[in-house]
């Protein structure tokens, strides 16, 4: 039996790169899946590659940083599919970087609204959902950045560290009601953003490839195993937990 078997899940952010390979591993691993994202064109697509694998897959369109949007999304994941199981919280939008002391507030305020706000209102919706199943799986993504602090980008950094101590709170708060909560705190990854980076600074390629003691990029398919394998019962006595999947970046 395959390890999310029968169960109902849903991804944020899962138009593409490390959501989209998530929703996928989600489906491969036997759950029915709600792809959620603010491009309707890439999720859309999303649900067909999960579709032509043979998977069961839906779309919905919004952007999560609002809280009705949030609500809609869950409500619409329990009108499809009658209850949520397992969801993963990887929507997140970095709107800008440089120094502390020319940072603009709005641009801080934005990034934190779109990597830390939207992770809260995901998780107030699926764990009200959650309860009303006896228990259920959560997994935000973090980032490396978080552990390590990261200059010139310290909005990202923070509000990943945000969701770190968010992810553990909450992973306290709900232990006892069946609802695990953990995150994956991935290292480089090459997702298409990260490929046309490259295309764009090829010199910098290199350098970000030694970020790994393994000396390699890591793929959006080595985080979604990651997080399917929290998502499942075989992670039933994890909780509260951050999961670097980063090739050892974090202890170089």
């Amino acid at each position: 039996m395959s390890a999310l078997s029968n169960k109902i899940g849903l991804v944020t952010g899962a138009g593409q790169g490390i959501g989209r390979a998530i929703a996928f591993s989600f489906a491969r691993e036997g759950a029915k899946v709600v792809v959620a994202d603010f491009n309707e064109a890439m999720g859309q697509q999303t649900v067909e590659l999960i579709r032509d694998f043979g998977g069961t897959a839906s779309f919905i369109y919004g952007d999560i940083s609002h809280e009705d949007t949030v609500k809609t999304t869950v409500d619409f994941v329990l009108g499809t599919y009658g209850r949520l199981d397992i969801a993963c919280n990887s929507a997140a939008v970095s709107r800008g970087s440089g120094p502390i002391h020319e940072y603009e507030r709005s641009i801080f305020d934005e990034t934190l609204e779109m990597c830390l706000t939207n992770t809260w209102l995901c998780m107030k919706y699926q764990v009200a959902a959650m309860l009303k199943n006896g228990g259920g799986a959560i997994v935000n993504i973090s980032s490396n950045a978080s552990l390590r602090g990261q200059a010139f980008n310290t909005a990202y950094a923070a509000a990943k560290g945000g969701v770190n101590i968010l992810t553990k709170s909450a992973a306290a708060e709900y232990g006892a009601k069946g609802i695990r909560i953990n995150a994956v705190s991935p290292g480089v990854i090459l997702t298409p953003g990260l490929e046309q980076y490259f295309e764009e600074q090829p010199e910098k390629a290199e350098g970000l490839r030694k970020k790994s003691v393994m000396n390699r990029l890591g793929t959006p398919e080595e985080i979604a195993d990651a997080v399917s394998f929290l998502s499942s019962d075989r992670a039933s006595f994890i909780t509260g937990q951050i999961l670097s999947v980063d090739g050892g970046g974090a202890v170089r």
